[in-house]
């Protein structure tokens, strides 16, 4: 499927079945504008319509995954603005792919820029990458999530330090708190990152996409109800080809060729 042009954006298909959504504001360490949040959400939501992509890598630079907000565009805003403006509410969009998103985190990901790698299901980090959320510093909170998803994936208390204090996490210890899957080094971060955006485009599209659905739920809804969701995905996947492919791979001992089915 192809692509518009993008002006603060690059995109790019650099294995099978794998698309990559590169921020591309060096200029300013990508921070998040809305110019840019909206081309990147163009580009993975047209991923998500392309049957030839099963998972997508969302990346920065080096330097810079997304060192926060753009606060030039926010600092004349009064809340009313701020309400009827997509600034935080486009970021459903985000919310809404269905397929895996990996965030290959290089450098800074602080604010904003902390808060999408959060939203993407896994993350990659390269050994320079620092986490935090100094929104305190500027006299407000975190507005795109990361009051919710940094206290599920470090506890209370430090998601509490991190927020109130800006300390700030090394890639070491955002693994060690199990906020990021795999450190690796700067030049190989990206490459990692693809490879296991690969390694899920291995599998069947539809069990991924359930199993993706089935593990948000988990955030969201009561143990009772989440296995209740869980056991009604489970039993929806019987009625795929992909289902009685894997099976009958398994009993003749052989790789299963998915239709995504």
């Amino acid at each position: 499927m192809s692509h518009p042009t993008y002006e603060t954006i690059r995109v790019d298909v650099p294995a099978q079945g794998v698309g990559l959504v590169q921020f591309n504001r060096p200029q300013s360490l990508n921070a998040l504008n809305a110019q840019m949040t909206g081309e990147a959400f163009t580009a993975l939501e047209i991923f998500d319509a392309d049957p030839a992509i099963h998972c997508m890598v969302l990346t920065g630079s080096e330097r810079a995954f997304a060192a926060g907000a753009d606060i030039k565009e926010m600092a004349g805003k009064t809340a009313v603005d701020m309400f009827a403006g997509a600034d935080v509410t486009d970021w459903s969009r985000l919310m809404r792919i269905a397929k895996p998103i990996v965030a290959a985190v290089s450098g800074f990901a602080l604010g904003g820029g902390c808060e999408i790698a959060m939203t993407c299901d896994m993350i990659v980090a390269s050994e320079t990458a620092v986490f935090g959320q100094p929104e305190i510093n500027l006299g407000i909170i975190p507005g795109a999530g990361g009051t919710q998803r940094l206290t599920r994936a470090v506890g209370k208390a430090l998601a509490m330090e991190i927020i109130l204090t800006d300390r700030r996490l090394s890639a070491e210890e955002a693994l060690r708190f199990g906020l990021v899957n795999r450190v690796s080094p700067v030049e190989l971060y990206l490459k990692e990152a693809i490879e296991l955006a690969q390694k899920v485009g291995e599998r069947s599209q539809v069990a991924v996409r359930m199993a993706k659905d089935a593990v948000n739920k988990a955030y969201e809804l009561s143990l009772a109800e989440g296995l209740v969701f869980e056991k009604r995905n489970f039993y929806l996947l019987f009625s795929t080809e992909d289902r009685a492919e894997g099976m009958n791979a398994f009993v003749e001992k052989r790789k299963a060729n998915w239709k995504n089915k």
